[in-house]
């Protein structure tokens, strides 16, 4: 595993690549976001604006989602993956802000994880890009491409990469950096084809290094 030096040296490399890189998940306000980051897990975020703009436009307080029947709303969603569940867990959502929260969404990690298909990830995220706290959401992307580069270890849960990466990056940039690093792994960094052959980071990157050496070999 690489320093905490070199590490954020890494991160600098990737904001010079991606400096306006933001949320792509269309929302208008933070309930908005709160559902469709809920619907984008492992979904990728074109399907789920694709989705969302006839969705928002029929469902627009959490009251709209508990008015109609469960199927119905599995039918509005069926377009994207594990929809049965997601739509199970918008009306619990949706239940919870009402009897909680004054049909608002809350603005701490520990609320926001005790509704129903919020993880920390998603809690991060509405953090973040809703209220503008510092937080450093993990995703696939986020979590892939700091292993491969070494930032962190191959072994590593989501919760030691965040912790990791809020060592390495000072707290002012986690905002801006979150997205930065999700770009990285979804335009260039990919988990199929990354484009070592064209990464400014391939000379220090270790899984870009043991790619090169492998077809060397077999050449």
């Amino acid at each position: 595993m690489i320093s905490n030096k070199k590490a954020l040296e890494m991160v600098d490399v990737i904001a010079e690549m991606f400096p306006n890189a933001e949320c792509e998940l269309k929302h208008d306000n933070p309930f908005e976001l709160t559902i469709a980051v809920l619907l984008s897990a492992q979904t990728t975020d074109i399907s789920v604006n694709k989705l969302t703009d006839k969705l928002f436009q029929k469902y627009k307080t959490p009251e709209d989602y508990l008015n109609v029947n469960i199927s119905e709303l599995e039918n509005d969603i069926r377009t994207i993956g594990l929809y049965r569940n997601k739509a199970k867990n918008i009306q619990k959502l949706c239940k919870s802000l009402l009897d909680k929260f004054n049909g608002e969404v809350p603005q701490t990690h520990r609320e926001l994880e005790s509704l129903a298909g919020v993880g920390r990830k998603t809690a991060n995220v509405v953090m973040s890009v809703a209220f503008g706290e510092p937080s450093l959401a993990v995703d696939t992307h986020v979590e892939r491409i700091s292993k491969r580069l070494g930032i962190c270890r191959w072994k590593d849960n989501v919760r030691q990469v965040e912790d990791k990466l809020c060592k390495v990056v000072p707290r002012e940039r986690w905002n801006k950096t979150h997205h930065q690093l999700i770009f990285f792994g979804r335009y260039h960094c990919l988990a199929r084809s990354p484009k070592c052959d064209v990464c400014p980071l391939f000379e220090v990157c270790r899984e870009g290094q043991k790619r090169y050496k492998a077809n060397v070999k077999e050449a």
